[in-house]
């Protein structure tokens, strides 16, 4: 690993202003990808700024307007065993349970879990359904955007050097609004998706009256499939409409072939991981045969 010099600011104001004069800075929150890349020099680093002592970076709270705050050092632990997270956004919890090992789950923040912009990346697909807002502190200030505005490209974001995560707010959805996350692997665990499909459902007997799709690893960024979102709206939730569904999302992917699945395997998952997504959150039996 290359020298560096290292910084631990306690304030943002402080930690941007590292950032700007430091155009060769980067920021280390749980540093379990950081950290591998610079020991493999990958990275030309002259300077660390370590923002884990930053108080504002942290916590799991309630906000006004019915808004949950998820501070970005938020451990991917700590949020699948946030009761707050578990009693109102189940689907989060269940998702950062399923992700890589305990070891990397302790270490691991939510806020360098997005920052990374892995396109198989598990959490991103997740929050997108839920229509969560990434608030970023800047040289300018304090801006909110929603978080699917994020990303460029693999390993892409928008922020501009001094800008910092500093957490996400996600709205409450309503009460009856189904959510879930599913991915295709090759092993059981420890193993990063080939396919990951979140699904966000509010029904009222057959009919589909909020719908979010938003696919993970088949695409440079996670990718909204607004077009069979729409086909749930206005053809219901019969069968036939679900199995459309399904086909119209795997053809708003853009997959690529890689050491791990072809593109056309990866649009084919699609296909079964968006069906069985949409017939668990619609509480509805999928028809066999």
């Amino acid at each position: 690993m290359k020298s560096f010099t290292y910084q631990a600011p306690v304030t943002l104001n402080v930690a941007c202003q590292m950032l700007v004069e430091n155009e060769g800075s980067r920021i280390l929150a749980g540093g379990t990808d950081l950290l591998v890349k610079m020991k493999r020099g990958s990275l030309a680093i002259n300077l660390v700024v370590d923002i884990k002592k930053i108080p504002e970076l942290y916590g799991i709270t309630s906000k006004p307007g019915g808004m949950i705050f998820i501070g970005a050092l938020t451990a991917l632990a700590d949020l699948a065993r946030s009761e707050v997270i578990r009693e109102k956004l189940p689907v989060l919890a269940t998702t950062a349970t399923n992700m890589a090992s305990m070891q990397v789950r302790n270490r691991a923040t939510i806020g360098g879990n997005l920052c990374n912009a892995a396109p198989s990346a598990d959490l991103a697909p997740s929050l997108i359904a839920l229509h969560a807002q990434v608030v970023i502190v800047g040289p300018e200030g304090e801006r909110q955007i929603p978080l699917a505005t994020l990303f460029k490209g693999p390993g892409i974001t928008i922020l501009a050097q001094g800008d910092i995560l500093t957490g996400l707010l996600v709205p409450l959805p309503h009460p009856d609004k189904r959510f879930i996350y599913l991915k295709h692997k090759i092993r059981q665990a420890m193993d990063i998706a080939i396919v990951g499909v979140a699904v966000g459902l509010l029904r009222k007997d057959q009919i589909c009256q909020e719908a979010d799709i938003v696919l993970g690893s088949v695409a440079p960024v996670p990718l909204q499939a607004p077009m069979a979102s729409r086909q749930l709206l206005e053809g219901g939730l019969t069968a036939e409409n679900i199995e459309r569904a399904a086909d119209i999302a795997a053809a708003e992917a853009t997959p690529i072939s890689d050491v791990r699945a072809t593109a056309g395997y990866r649009q084919e998952i699609i296909k079964v991981l968006v069906k069985r997504a949409i017939y668990e959150t619609a509480e509805i039996t999928e028809r066999k045969g």
